[in-house]
């Protein structure tokens, strides 16, 4: 069986604790996995390193795939975001959070099966600021033909690939007409041209929250440039549960990055509280990808046994304290083992 080499960043505060974790899970499993272990964040800070190390980028350059922890971003101040370091120097433009409710983990909303698909590179995460006199600032919306239809080819083939019946795209094009508005067209370019079989809707996104807190069921995959997806991304995890229980992933042409997209929780790093599951989660959709891109059933079966594992644990009980269980994050691992598949 070959073995695929992954980029492993445990990241920061509890990233090393639900990193191991879910090593434990893969290797139960036999997924065909050889990690090749990487530091971002605090922890190469803490070693006198750059916060997002030359090496670190160029191993995910080599092996196109890289599972990473939370990393620590400072407020206000300090160094840039690795996430945001991460997306420009690798053009990982789409940002993709499958959200759904699980067995076990009670919310107010059931049925929600949705997909955030996010414009990862542009919008105001630009980052152009400027000061143009004492106490006036601005920033710069970017947005450019060639992301904004490559961003919705992206999420139209997703869809398709994926069986999904309908992209909605998310905007504010009655007020930004110019960048909202190239965001819609581009959409409306590729949806007629390429994928006119699968459904389309634009909402304005002010009363496309309304519409989601209403009744989330009624969406499939959402659209959104790179601010409204951050901002609905967290929204649509508060549905089921938080930021606990969902996965994410920024991918490119040439290279994916898989992550918890909680924070570090550096108040609980070192105590067997964390909950590891959304690194988990990402790592089956990491194997899930290894399986598509490379052919490589065995990392297919992995993803579905492991999948299978967790649900089956949720389902029985077997939860962290954020989930409203007992089990540490070590205890939480075991138990999905048990429930594995074979």
């Amino acid at each position: 069986m070959s073995r695929h080499q992954v980029v492993l960043i445990p990241g920061d505060g509890i990233g090393p604790e639900v990193t191991l974790a879910v090593q434990r899970v893969l290797k139960a499993v036999e997924a065909p996995i050889e990690w090749v272990a990487h530091v971002a964040g605090l922890s190469a800070i803490e070693r006198g390193r750059d916060a997002l190390p030359t090496e670190t980028l160029d191993a995910i350059r080599t092996h196109a795939v890289a599972l990473k922890g939370p990393c620590t971003t400072p407020i206000g101040e300090g160094f840039v975001s690795i996430n945001v370091r991460l997306r420009k120097e690798l053009d990982l433009y789409a940002a993709v959070r499958p959200v759904r409710n699980l067995d076990g983990v009670p919310t107010r909303y059931q049925g929600v099966d949705l997909v955030i698909v996010r414009e990862n590179t542009e919008g105001l995460y630009s980052g152009i600021e400027a000061t143009l006199a004492p106490g006036v600032v601005t920033t710069t919306k970017v947005a450019t033909e060639h992301a904004c239809s490559r961003i919705a080819r992206w999420a139209f083939r997703y869809a398709k690939q994926r069986g999904r019946k309908k992209v909605t795209v998310f905007h504010k094009a009655n007020i930004m007409k110019l960048t909202d508005g190239m965001f819609i067209r581009c959409a409306r370019v590729v949806h007629e041209a390429e994928f006119a079989e699968i459904g389309y809707q634009e909402m304005i996104i002010d009363a496309g929250c309304m519409a989601l807190v209403q009744d989330p069921t009624r969406f499939d995959l959402l659209l959104l440039e790179n601010l409204y997806g951050d901002v609905l991304s967290d929204l649509t995890a508060g549905l089921v549960g938080g930021l606990g229980v969902v996965p994410g992933a920024n991918i490119g042409d040439r290279a994916a990055v898989f992550e918890a997209v909680h924070g570090s929780a550096p108040d609980i790093a070192g105590r067997n509280l964390a909950n590891p599951l959304a690194l988990l989660m990402s790592a089956v959709m990491m194997l899930n990808h290894l399986a598509e891109t490379r052919d490589d059933e065995a990392c297919a079966t992995a993803a579905r046994r492991i999948r299978d594992g967790y649900n089956r644990a949720l389902a029985e009980g077997a939860k962290t304290r954020d989930l409203g269980g007992t089990l540490g994050t070590s205890e939480f691992a075991e138990a999905i083992v048990r429930h594995l598949s074979d």
